[in-house]
């Protein structure tokens, strides 16, 4: 059974000195996301977004997992395109089907322009979700999403490296934070999203990325 994992140490640029975070539970987890809106927000510059803007964010770097179409994808690889990542599991009874439903409906809102972002699925559940369960159940929403696994030991590490925490619960459930992260088009950790936004605000934020 998946330990719960964490970031290990975050490091967060501001006019203040740097904010290291060590590994701590769910409540922490949500501690620290709150402490990366915050200390973000100590830029003196405007900012454009209606989400919350990551501007020189050390964490969140690229990684690689097992696609659902059991070939091995980089993150890398998506250079040039906007990344919205989701971490959650197949069998969730709450979030998850309902977020992946409304990246659904803002990649149909983008139009043309959704050619040039990609959804990544991120599986909190390697027990469960192989490559052929993920390609299943994101048949539901976008053929263009891609579900990616891997084995606890590498979704920890990337989990870690983003900010999120999960762990087994009873009932086969698995807790997990529930944000979307947006990388811009050079990898850049840029943005932190809520689930529950609404739709116009995801449209207006990823479309001026797609812009710079």
């Amino acid at each position: 059974m998946p330990r719960p994992f964490l970031l290990r140490a975050l490091k967060v640029h501001c006019a203040n000195p740097s904010a290291v975070i060590g590994a701590m539970d769910f409540n922490g987890a949500w501690i620290a996301l709150c402490l990366v809106c915050v200390l973000t927000a100590c830029s003196k510059q405007p900012q454009p977004f209606r989400s919350t803007a990551l501007e020189g964010v050390k964490w969140g770097k690229d990684f690689e997992l097992t696609a659902h179409t059991g070939q091995r994808l980089r993150s890398a690889d998506s250079r040039g395109k906007v990344l919205v990542l989701f971490f959650g599991y197949t069998h969730c009874p709450d979030i998850c089907a309902p977020t992946l439903a409304k990246l659904a409906q803002l990649s149909k809102a983008l139009g043309e322009d959704a050619k040039r972002v990609q959804v990544l699925f991120i599986s909190v559940d390697p027990q469960h979700d192989s490559p052929a369960q993920l390609k299943k159940f994101l048949a539901a929403f976008d053929p263009n999403f891609i579900g990616l696994t891997g084995t606890a030991d590498e979704l920890g590490t990337v989990a870690a490296e983003h900010v999120v925490f999960f762990k087994q619960a009873k009932a086969g459930r698995v807790e997990h934070t529930g944000m979307l992260f947006v990388k811009d088009k050079k990898g850049r950790m840029r943005l932190l999203m809520k689930e529950s936004a609404p739709l116009d605000d995801m449209l207006h934020d990823l479309r001026f990325l797609l812009r710079e």
